[in-house]
């Protein structure tokens, strides 16, 4: 498999002018190796959890439990009318602590705490490790797992993932490889996003043959202490937790208000009306997408008054309020109606 470009000695010049415009995964070794967390990860795993420890808030977050036989893959039941993962409500330094007594377990459960807001559960933990890339105002999430595996899926978010503690090994797929990854279902997913139903370290591809081709596409990186990753908006990503005890804080952003950032929605929404419909009147209305929604042939309200406020024309903030509430009066009166 291709390996992830490399870049040493980043600082925020290079990531904003070289980095981001070229919207691929790029790999940061050594961007946080003055963090005192990732000297204490270095050391060894009850190093950084006596690091972390005396920043516990207490406060109490979910841990996802899956049972040994899973080999901490945390996905669906055979039938996939459920979860392979049960959750237990925990505090940061007993999950430690577990951890910590598993090491030495061949085969334990699978334990992953994960996107815990730092300001809340470790408040005082950005005062000595702050992302040099990022402005502060963009508020972290750590992730905690034994041995593990995430499934590949993709984020509607900028992200920086920068390992702690532990490696972890990112395998990362370009967008237009969805046709080969094989998604699960849209509405329930393990993580509120659609995972490829694939198991990257064992992909059985005479049950998913196209898998092989986003293999071809596929680029990967083993991460150390110290090390970060960029991961483009939509960028498909798999991610393996190799050690005892692994600790990952990453940094989601969005230029888009997020209120209106959720297009996994309007794809729901437009399966459940679309799907079904004739093969021909689903090739008009593909059209009406490409000009209306992606805006293939131009502004479809080039025509029309500058300042008309429609869906086809510039929407302000409240214009776009106005719209969805529009939708969503008229939604709650189709399903008051009933199929009658």
């Amino acid at each position: 498999m291709q390996q992830i470009r490399e870049w040493q000695g980043v600082d925020r010049a290079v990531f904003e002018n070289e980095i981001f415009p070229a919207n691929r995964p790029a790999v940061l070794r050594g961007l946080l190796d003055d963090w005192p967390a990732v000297q204490a990860g270095r050391q060894s795993a009850s190093s950084v959890a006596d690091y972390l420890k005396p920043f516990d808030s207490g406060s109490a977050v979910t841990a996802a439990v899956s049972p040994p036989e899973a080999n901490g893959r945390f996905f669906y039941t055979d039938d996939f009318h459920g979860f392979n993962f049960g959750s237990r409500s925990v505090s940061v330094s007993a999950a430690l602590e577990t951890f910590l007594s598993l090491a030495g377990d061949p085969q334990p459960p699978g334990i992953a705490l994960q996107a815990m807001n730092v300001p809340d559960i470790v408040p005082g933990f950005l005062e000595d490790n702050a992302n040099p890339l990022l402005d502060g105002d963009i508020a972290p999430r750590m992730w905690i797992s034994n041995r593990s595996i995430i499934a590949t899926h993709f984020d509607n978010n900028f992200n920086i993932a920068c390992v702690v503690s532990g490696r972890r090994r990112f395998t990362v797929f370009p967008p237009e490889q969805l046709t080969n990854l094989y998604l699960g279902p849209l509405l329930k997913t393990p993580g509120g996003t659609p995972i490829s139903v694939v198991d990257l370290r064992d992909p059985d591809l005479e049950k998913f043959p196209k898998f092989s081709a986003a293999l071809e596409s596929a680029e990967e990186a083993v991460l150390e202490p110290g090390d970060a990753i960029y991961i483009p908006i939509l960028w498909w990503h798999g991610v393996e937790s190799l050690e005892p005890l692994n600790i990952l804080v990453n940094y989601w952003w969005n230029d888009i208000v997020p209120a209106y950032h959720k297009p996994i929605l309007a794809l729901i929404h437009t399966v459940a009306l679309m799907s079904d419909l004739p093969a021909e009147q689903r090739q008009v209305w593909h059209e009406f997408f490409n000009i209306f929604a992606f805006r293939t042939a131009g502004d479809p309200a080039a025509h029309l008054p500058a300042d008309l406020r429609d869906v086809v024309g510039n929407l302000s903030l409240s214009d776009r309020d106005e719209v969805l509430a529009f939708v969503a009066e008229r939604l709650k009166l189709l399903l008051g109606q009933g199929r009658g």
